[in-house]
């Protein structure tokens, strides 16, 4: 399980690869759930499952959201961390955490991360009232959109994670070529 307790996780050198992501918003009420595709390029909705008031491994939320990730064939689960402007704990925090650790209880070898989320379900909120739709309608979708957030900051970091290394590997790499091509000339010149 990722690191409950000290803060956000970040994209790195534990990435499983390839494969799809499973992005969670865990609200009071309701969890939004989303998806990215294997390539972990875009997140998109999938669902919204009801909290239960049962709590644990086999609470009907829990095994709502495993049978999700077991249908995705998932290979990382990023949860939302939902702390305040800044950057401390709240209830939220503490629920958050603890539906993590029943899912990881319920799952096992899935890795989850605790991503930061703060102010995606106001901006998830914001652009569906600016795409049109009413209010009424925004609560069943509202948390599969902050999902969706949380899931898209956490592929597009990924990303961002990814092109560095690669970049610093490629410079890295040109400095190895450049001084072995240097030494190798002077080694002839020698002769």
């Amino acid at each position: 399980m990722a690191n409950l307790g000290r803060g956000p996780d970040r994209p790195g050198v534990d990435d499983p690869g390839r494969g799809r992501r499973i992005g969670i918003d865990v609200g009071s009420v309701r969890i939004g759930i989303a998806s990215s595709d294997p390539d972990g390029v875009l997140a998109t909705p999938v669902e919204t499952v009801s909290r239960s008031k049962i709590k644990g491994p086999d609470a009907p939320d829990v095994v709502r959201v495993a049978e999700i990730v077991a249908e995705y064939e998932a290979v990382e689960i990023v949860i939302g961390l939902p702390r305040t402007l800044r950057g401390e704990r709240g209830s939220a925090v503490d629920a958050a955490e603890k539906f993590g650790r029943s899912l990881h209880r319920r799952l096992g070898d899935v890795p989850i991360r605790m991503a930061d989320e703060r102010l995606t379900t106001v901006s998830a909120s914001r652009a569906l009232r600016d795409s049109g739709v009413r209010a009424k309608n925004q609560r069943s979708v509202i948390d599969q959109a902050a999902a969706v957030a949380i899931l898209q900051g956490w592929l597009d970091e990924r990303r961002a994670v990814s092109t560095r290394s690669a970049a610093d590997r490629s410079v890295s790499d040109d400095a190895v070529s450049d001084h072995a091509g240097t030494n190798s000339g002077s080694t002839e010149v020698d002769k």
